[in-house]
């Protein structure tokens, strides 16, 4: 597979990595953005766009210069093209773009999702596939039965917010900082959630969606009760005890929903992705409902759970081998998979219910 560069800027971190035979992280530089959007609690596109552009050439030459690679020595360049914010993403692509042009390298555009699915690939030894994979982050909370890091289907994904996102508005709510996950985490750690009472969305037997929303107006309405005009001022164990209801209920919820796909696809295996799989509650959770029946769980290190261009250069090192190519006009997909493909294959097939 060889050396390959990556590059992500699909939402608010510039990321550059090169990765060895899609598995071996030799470097991963992340310039994050977290300080600018804090004071807006949110991701603001505009910042973000601008953030990358400032950052985006001093991110692959640090990563170039940390695996002590010089561009001769790359065999590919790997940049993520869908889905994400337009102006992150352009930026990000085209850097890719004018870099492998420049140094006569082929390029793979790569999709985020498969990306974060894929990094739960790179370490340990190889696992049986197919897999139930969940990747569960600020903009996206989906199920997949994962054939392969080039196929995979969609079995269901969120109806309303995605997991990191209800996160960020939890902790908004109770006047927390941003990002909404660490923040909830580190006031609920060894907080009993039970006096909140915040109740788990029910499981269906399919499509295997999510739903955050009811958790978060359950958080509002402790704060904000219906009718009211101000709202109630709590105390630091009230909000440590809402945060641990809130967190509890979401990560059941993600939990007994992944068990019960990976149950009915007869699934092995369990991946997990994205910066929700940070949550210690969410790894423990899903290792004690995998233990009993004996399933693999694959749940990357943190660094490559959230956002990270290492996941981007290591499925574009195996798009790559697959004989995949992307010639230098590849367009950039806001909201994911299109509905016509450019002229080579897209980074996965996914098929939608």
């Amino acid at each position: 597979m060889g050396l390959v560069l990556g590059i992500e800027s699909s939402c608010d971190e510039t990321a550059a990595a090169v990765v060895r035979d899609g598995r071996e992280v030799l470097s991963s530089i992340v310039a994050s953005q977290a300080a600018l959007h804090a004071p807006f609690r949110g991701v603001v596109p505009e910042i973000a766009s601008r953030s990358h552009l400032r950052e985006i050439v001093p991110t692959i030459e640090a990563a170039l210069e940390q695996a002590r690679v010089s561009p001769r020595e790359l065999t590919g360049v790997a940049a993520t093209s869908q889905p994400g914010l337009v102006g992150s993403l352009l930026v990000g692509a085209s850097a890719a773009k004018a870099f492998a042009w420049l140094h006569e390298l082929p390029i793979v555009a790569v999709d985020h999702i498969a990306a974060h699915l894929y990094a739960a690939l790179m370490e340990g030894a190889p696992t049986q596939l197919p897999a139930l994979a969940l990747v569960a982050s600020g903009g996206h909370t989906a199920l997949y039965y994962y054939k392969n890091p080039l196929e995979f289907e969609m079995l269901g994904c969120t109806n309303d917010d995605a997991a990191g996102e209800a996160f960020d508005k939890v902790a908004a709510i109770l006047g927390l900082g941003y990002p909404g996950g660490p923040a909830i985490e580190r006031v609920a750690f060894g907080v009993d959630p039970k006096p909140a009472a915040i109740a788990v969305p029910r499981v269906s037997s399919g499509p295997f969606d999510f739903s955050f929303s009811g958790l978060k107006t359950a958080v509002r309405y402790r704060v904000l009760p219906p009718g009211a005009k101000e709202k109630r001022h709590l105390t630091e164990s009230e909000i440590a005890t809402l945060a641990a209801g809130f967190q509890h209920a979401a990560v059941e919820h993600m939990a007994l929903i992944t068990m019960a796909a990976a149950r009915a696809r007869g699934a092995r295996t369990i991946l997990v992705g994205g910066g929700v799989a940070c949550n210690d509650l969410l790894r423990k959770r899903l290792a004690s409902a995998c233990a009993p029946d004996g399933l693999d769980l694959r749940i990357p290190r943190p660094a490559l759970c959230s956002d990270n261009a290492a996941m981007v250069a290591g499925l574009g090192a195996a798009m790559l081998d697959a004989g995949r190519r992307d010639d230098l006009g590849f367009p950039i997909y806001p909201s994911g998979v299109p509905q016509v493909h450019s002229s080579s294959p897209a980074p996965a097939e996914v098929r939608r219910p």
